[in-house]
């Protein structure tokens, strides 16, 4: 029996592009996808589709595919950096910011409209976050705040990730040593110490859990409201690529050939993780929790990216593998669509029905 094609053939759209996908991210309303590209560009593919593919129900059960009787739109290209881009995030007002090499924080219209918000001549601005109360980017060894009340914070080594928790009120700096919170309001940070270098950071969407990923390929984690420890080790990679399950129950990973599902339920050092995924010869580069359901979209070094359980064994594959590395993951708010993109510069947007959900295969 022949496997059925992947998804992004059935219900998406891909485009090819010059330049690598460094990030990407949905605006607001979940109307676009935007994707920072490495030659200093933003790529917008918008998400509605008139006459795209789709899903109608099967007399008798189950569902079958509607091809698409237009094509999709083309991506705009706007060039905002003179060099690379760094860093790329949502704008709650609308539109994107997008950090570069050259020291400038951008804000995006969807329109293509632009406007330099920060030009830090001589700096890279690498990482960017937002949520409703607040915007922050970082420059080296100092992050910021962006707003009618700047502040700056120094650092005790270079920022490598930046993240909000889901009340948007604290944010957390991944940095060598630790991790420091910074709240929105009071301004006054508080480091959680642990030796190593941390690359990644990741909220439970509670707030009451913080975990990083290290180089040291392990992760670490911090219960917030009493300052708890939590070491959870074993990687044969780094963990990079981290995501908390929509109920907040599992954490799951990158960092080696499955993805790494661990329980926060409570969480417990000593438990072992469950895995899901295929397990191959290529390493997991990219995972992403869907913002409703327990599915997770798990990109590959070679290209394939595909959706799975946690724990589970059923998949389902969005994208076959390639030449190029998935870089970038996103789900749109509502989790109706996929974003993805490769260190190949190859875009793709997915539009993954409710049907689909279930794991049952479509007929």
């Amino acid at each position: 029996m022949n496997a059925p094609p992947p998804l992004i053939e059935l219900l998406g759209a891909r485009w090819v592009t010059e330049a690598p996908v460094v990030a990407v991210a949905w605006d607001a309303a979940g109307l676009n996808a935007g994707f920072a590209l490495g030659d200093g560009t933003l790529a917008l593919a918008v998400a509605e589709w008139r006459g795209g593919p789709g899903l109608k129900p099967r007399q008798g059960g189950g569902v079958e595919f509607v091809q698409a009787q237009e094509p999709a739109a083309p991506l705009a290209r706007f060039s905002v950096h003179d060099g690379t881009c760094l860093a790329l995030a949502a704008d709650p007002e609308g539109g994107f910011l997008s950090g570069g090499d050259d020291g400038r924080l951008v804000h995006l219209n969807v329109d293509g409209a632009s406007e330099v918000l920060v030009d830090a001549d001589g700096e890279w601005i690498d990482l960017v976050a937002t949520s409703p109360a607040g915007r922050a980017y970082t420059t080296g060894r100092r992050a910021h705040w962006l707003g009618a009340k700047p502040a700056s914070l120094a650092l005790s080594g270079s920022a490598t990730a930046l993240a909000f928790n889901a009340a948007g009120d604290q944010l957390a700096i991944a940095h060598q040593g630790g991790v420091t919170l910074w709240p929105v309001h009071a301004h006054v940070p508080r480091l959680l110490a642990w030796p190593g270098y941390h690359r990644s950071v990741a909220w439970s969407p509670d707030g009451r859990y913080l975990v990083s990923g290290m180089e040291e390929n392990a992760l670490h984690g911090w219960r917030l409201p009493d300052g708890g420890d939590i070491e959870m080790g074993g990687y044969p990679g780094q963990p990079r690529s981290l995501s908390f399950s929509a109920d907040g129950r599992v954490l799951v990973t990158s960092g080696g050939p499955r993805v790494v599902c661990w329980r926060f339920d409570p969480p417990g050092g000593d438990d072992q993780p469950r895995e899901c995924g295929i397990a191959g010869k290529t390493p997991v580069t990219q995972v992403a929790c869907h913002p409703t359901h327990p599915l997770i979209a798990v990109g590959y070094h070679n290209g394939a990216v595909l959706l799975c359980q946690p724990g589970g064994s059923d998949v389902l594959f969005v994208k076959g593998a390639g030449d190029s590395p998935v870089s970038a993951i996103a789900w749109s708010p509502d989790g109706s669509r996929l974003a993805l993109g490769t260190e190949a510069g190859e875009l793709g947007l997915v539009s993954l029905p409710e049907a689909l959900f279930h794991f049952g295969s479509p007929r």
